[in-house]
């Protein structure tokens, strides 16, 4: 089955965090980790990959930590999962060098090369400020054009 890291899962509750906390200037690994319990050297770690791949700014000093660089509404699910666990494959032969025994004879290298095309590009329109928890009610009354995370359950069904 298709499955994010615990360290994706973990990235995107930490970005989630500091987006809805960025008025309130930087916050620690340890605050982020106590706060969802994530293990502390773990999360330091996906942060420090984060800040590196440019979504997070490090601070250092006493009030020091972690800022978003940009806007939540423009730092996609996408780009904070693939700065953990690298390019998003469902099949090994979708990579650069792939070819596997089967390749003379598969019929689905492109079928699933679409499929793949289509949980990115869900996974690009859904930015940070679109990840809330959110009621069936409410989801209705104002569902937004540009994706979110319904788009990936109902992907399947289209």
């Amino acid at each position: 089955m298709l499955r994010l890291t615990k360290k994706a899962d973990y990235g995107l509750m930490a970005m989630k965090h500091l987006a809805e906390h960025a008025d309130q200037g930087a916050c620690s690994a340890k605050d982020i980790a106590e706060e969802y319990s994530i293990p502390q050297e773990a999360l330091a770690k996906i942060l420090q990959r984060l800040a590196r791949a440019g979504l997070l700014q490090s601070q250092h000093g006493t009030n020091g930590g972690y800022t978003l660089t940009r806007d939540p509404r423009a730092i996609s699910a996408y780009e904070v999962i693939r700065a953990i666990d690298g390019p998003l494959f469902i099949t090994s032969c979708i990579t650069v060098r792939g070819e596997c025994d089967q390749s003379e004879r598969c019929t689905i290298r492109e079928p699933l090369r679409k499929v793949n095309q289509s949980i990115e590009d869900v996974l690009k329109k859904i930015a940070l400020s679109d990840m809330r928890e959110e009621s069936d009610t409410e989801h209705h009354h104002h569902h937004e054009a540009h994706g979110s995370l319904a788009d990936l359950v109902t992907i399947g069904r289209k």
